[in-house]
């Protein structure tokens, strides 16, 4: 599904599915992702005997990085039902949530993340300010497993 091109793509057209398959409208916008990560860890080992004097470096570990979402506050308890249920112990609450980076005019996804047995972990809304005229905010911190690109 990546299309390589020589110019970059453009950051600010993409679609994110919480793994209801719905990414339109409101409830299902997001003015912002960020986080999408991993890394694999690495031990040092050597042997006493070695004959280099240098150690050997053994993959370890994947780990995954939290992915932040942001969006205004529009009034939907969609996500916190989603919190709710893992927080009460519901395995099935875990999600398969898609990011797919967009073309410019939206007619094709360049570049897909899927971020599997993803859960939220923090769920953050304000600051509140009544001297203030920015869009109130909500801020969803989601931790996951295992990252595929497509």
């Amino acid at each position: 599904m990546a299309v390589l091109r020589e110019r970059p793509y453009v950051q600010f057209n993409f679609l994110v599915d919480l793994g209801t398959g719905n990414t339109e409208g409101a409830e299902a916008g997001f003015q912002e992702c960020s986080g999408i990560g991993m890394e694999v860890t690495v031990s040092e080992y050597r042997n006493g005997n070695e004959r280099e004097n240098s150690v050997r470096k053994i993959t370890g570990l994947n780990k995954s990085s939290d992915v932040t979402l942001k969006r205004g506050v529009i009034g939907s308890l969609n996500l916190y039902q989603w919190l709710n249920q893992i927080r009460n112990g519901d395995q099935s609450a875990f999600r398969t949530v898609v990011v797919q980076l967009q073309n410019e005019d939206h007619s094709a996804v360049v570049q897909s993340w899927k971020l599997l047995r993803a859960r939220i972990i923090k769920h953050t809304s304000g600051p509140m300010n009544a001297k203030g005229t920015d869009v109130a905010m909500e801020e969803l911190v989601l931790s996951y497993e295992r990252l595929e690109m497509e």
